[in-house]
C-alpha cells in the first residue's frame, strides 16, 4: 500500500516537471517569434533608400538650361552689323551759306548716306574724312594737312539714314605735310569749290562764293 502511493506521488511529480518543461519551451517560441518580428521592422525603412539615390538626377538638371544658353550664344554673333556696300554708300558736301562777306568763315558739311535695304557700319572718323577746297586748278585748303590726330569712328546707319561732319574753315590755305603758308585765299567774289571725300568716296562738287 505504502509503495503505491509512492508510485502515484512519483508520477504526479513527473507529471508537473512535464508540464514545465513544455511551458518553457512554448515561451521559447514566442520570444523567438518575436524577434524575427523585429528583425523584419525596418525593411519598410529601407525601401525609402532608392528615393535619396534619386536625389541625384536634380543635379542633372541644370544642364538643360546650360546647354541651351551655350547654344544661343551662335546667334548673338550671326547678328552682327555688317560693313556697308561701298557701292551704296553716297557722299555730299554743303555749305550753311553760298557767299561769304568779309569776316564770315564757311562752315563746311560732309554727309554719309547709307543708300542700302539693311543697317550697315561706315567708318566716318578723321583716318576716312577730308574737307578739301580748290579754286580752279589751284589746291587751297585740306583738313588732312595739319590733322592733329587720326581716328577711326564706326557708325551704324540705318537704311537712307545719314550722318554728317562740320568743320569751320577759316578761310586760310595749308600745304601737304603743314608747311606754312603765307598767302591767303583772295576774296573780292572769288568763288571756291568744296569737296567732301569719305575713304575712297568723293562728293560732287559744292560751290560758294568768297566775298
Amino acid at each position: 500500500m505504502y509503495r503505491r502511493r509512492r508510485l502515484v506521488v512519483g508520477a504526479a511529480l513527473l507529471l508537473v516537471l512535464a508540464l514545465v518543461v513544455s511551458g518553457f519551451a512554448l515561451a521559447g517560441a514566442f520570444k523567438g517569434g518575436s524577434q524575427q518580428a523585429s528583425s523584419t521592422q525596418p525593411s519598410p525603412g529601407g525601401t525609402a533608400a532608392p528615393s535619396a539615390s534619386a536625389s541625384p538626377s536634380a543635379a542633372a538638371t541644370p544642364s538643360g538650361p546650360a546647354s541651351a544658353t551655350t547654344s544661343a550664344t551662335p546667334s548673338a554673333t550671326a547678328s552682327a552689323t555688317p560693313s556697308c556696300n561701298q557701292n551704296q554708300v553716297t557722299v555730299s558736301a554743303s555749305t550753311d551759306k553760298p557767299a561769304y562777306g568779309p569776316g564770315e568763315n564757311p562752315m563746311l558739311t560732309l554727309k554719309v548716306t547709307n543708300g542700302g535695304s539693311v543697317p550697315c557700319e561706315v567708318n566716318i572718323g578723321t583716318s576716312q574724312m577730308e574737307f578739301l577746297v580748290t579754286s580752279g586748278s589751284d589746291r587751297i585748303f585740306s583738313s588732312k594737312d595739319c590733322q592733329a590726330s587720326s581716328e577711326d569712328l564706326v557708325k551704324v546707319i540705318a537704311p537712307g539714314a545719314s550722318e554728317t561732319a562740320n568743320f569751320p574753315w577759316n578761310r586760310n590755305r595749308s600745304a601737304e605735310g603743314c608747311k606754312a603758308v603765307s598767302a591767303a585765299p583772295g576774296g573780292g567774289g572769288a568763288y571756291y569749290i568744296f569737296t567732301a571725300r569719305l575713304g575712297s568716296r568723293a562728293s560732287p562738287k559744292a560751290v560758294f562764293q568768297l566775298n
